[in-house]
């Protein structure tokens, strides 16, 4: 194959080398070729097929919050090697080096058109974005300081599952994590979750299904198991689409699939949708944020435009 370019074939006499790395990829969805700089421009989605790419936290951020508004929480939390695990300290310190996120989770604070928001992104580049022990505390942190400062909650969540290396203290941030996502409900919170591919495991099985809003990304692997271990156990194939989130909106796992240029938007309507001034609290202990009754899923169906009208015609009084 030596001297051949793209495809087999044979270079031209002028001693090109082929596209240079970084120039163009290859679709996972399509398989055609994208040119690097247009994929960009798209989002990381594919121009041809529609395939949404998967983000780094960075990118995510740059892509959702409000310029130079996010400020990170918790960037000092790192994870160690507690069961001394062969080979883990060797494997976070690639990690580290090759991502651009220093765990799998990536927290702050931000604003969305102007809205301020405690955010939640979760970085597949790191260990797949296995949730660890870091991975727990500093979502649950996120949730907490949502709680302390009055504010809606975001995460988007992306990961295999629970982090293998750190054993039954990695299946515990399963319960942390749900149980910080239900003081938020007690609160009165908006807490919203957008999935992306993948989210499957102990992620899916915790606070990833526990939003008051639960939004997803079109195509996504979206799970507790794979379509390889579902037909297994059911001894029967499964729906090509078993396992994405187009199958979990069919069965009401989901609210509603949108778009990755339209995500934004959905974000700051919903958040805009949930606001209201604040009230006193029957003990006079001052004013306290309240989160509006939770309207049924079916609405989000409809359009996000259909909320406001219906917060309209409501004068605006969620309770």
């Amino acid at each position: 194959m030596a001297g051949r370019g793209w495809f087999g074939r044979h270079k031209r006499d002028r001693g090109d080398e082929g596209v240079p790395e970084g120039i163009a990829t290859k679709c996972a969805g399509c398989g055609q070729i994208i040119f690097a700089r247009d994929l960009e421009r798209n989002l990381k989605v594919c121009p041809k097929c529609g395939h949404h790419h998967r983000l780094t936290a960075a990118e995510r951020i740059d892509i959702t919050a409000d310029e130079e508004s996010f400020v990170e929480m918790d960037a000092n939390l790192v994870s160690k090697d507690p069961l001394e695990f062969p080979d883990y300290r060797d494997k976070l310190a690639r990690a580290r080096s090759t991502s651009t996120s220093s765990e799998a989770v990536v927290t702050g604070r931000a604003t969305i058109d102007g809205r301020p928001v405690i955010l939640g992104i979760a970085d597949f580049g790191f260990m797949g974005g296995s949730m660890g022990s870091v991975v727990g505390e500093k979502i649950a942190r996120a949730m907490e300081r949502g709680i302390a400062e009055r504010l809606p909650v975001v995460m988007f969540t992306a990961s295999g599952g629970a982090r293998m290396q750190e054993g039954l203290l990695s299946l515990m941030q399963m319960a942390k994590t749900s149980a910080a996502a239900g003081r938020l409900d007690r609160e009165r919170l908006p807490y919203v979750v957008v999935l992306t591919d993948p989210t499957t495991g102990g992620v899916y099985a915790s606070y990833a299904c526990l939003g008051d809003i639960i939004l997803a990304e079109p195509g996504a692997i979206v799970g507790f198991a794979g379509r390889r271990v579902g037909n297994q156990d059911a001894g029967a194939r499964l729906p090509d689409n078993f396992q994405t989130s187009e199958f979990q909106a069919e069965h009401g796992m989901v609210d509603r699939i949108v778009q990755r240029k339209e995500l934004r938007g959905a974000l700051s309507s919903l958040l805009a949708f949930f606001e209201e001034p604040a009230v006193v609290t029957s003990n006079g202990s001052g004013p306290r944020a309240r989160k509006p009754a939770r309207r049924p899923p079916a609405r989000l169906g409809e359009s996000l435009e259909s909320i406001e009208t219906a917060e309209n015609l409501e004068g605006g009084d969620g309770g």
